[in-house]
């Protein structure tokens, strides 16, 4: 009931959160079958439910969230997050960006970034989501993959950048060593 009753940015937000959690938890250096098992549902379930949730607040699509918010914590919660939370926690500290908000716009660049190393997880979760990868490089992967996080985040009105709250380039340098430090 609570969540039928948010408002479409908080719902976003906590979507794209839970998001977060189940591709850094996928991809942490600590993931193990049982994580893997966790994330992949949670990812599956979230790419088909978000956007049902927030724009129609469609009560099955809304429940299907919950299971996927929960299932994303059980999976994290034992193998730990990455540097797109630890970047999010300084935008929250800094100039008070929601954490669903700072999650969802970093996830893309992260996932980049990451994808130099992880491409074949990022293969998993395209093939669980039902994309068809057969003969795509390395970089086509990354970017479609990318490209599919973008389109999500748009499609529940997350179109924000890190400058829209206040982020400016001589503030790189402190925010990055904060999240380091995170």
């Amino acid at each position: 009931e609570l969540m039928e009753t948010m408002p479409k940015s908080l719902a976003a937000a906590t979507g794209l959160d839970a998001l977060t959690h189940a591709v850094e938890g996928y991809i942490t250096k600590g993931a193990n079958l049982m994580s893997d098992m966790f994330h992949l549902e949670a990812i599956k379930l979230i790419f088909a439910n978000l956007e049902k949730a927030v724009n129609k607040k469609d009560p099955a699509a809304i429940e299907k969230m919950s299971y996927a918010q929960y299932i994303a914590g059980m999976g994290f919660s034992n193998v730990g997050l990455g540097i797109v939370h630890s970047m999010a926690h300084q935008l929250g500290a800094v100039y008070d960006t929601p954490h669903g908000i700072a999650n969802a716009m970093l996830l893309p660049y992260v996932m980049k970034f990451n994808g130099k190393v992880c491409a074949d997880k990022f293969k998993d979760i395209l093939v669980a989501l039902g994309e068809d990868v057969k003969g795509l490089t390395k970089t086509q992967v990354i970017e479609k993959f990318v490209e599919k996080i973008r389109a999500l985040s748009k499609a529940v009105g997350v179109t924000q950048t890190i400058a829209d709250y206040g982020c400016k380039k001589e503030d790189i340098e402190m925010l990055s060593q904060k999240a380091m430090d995170d």
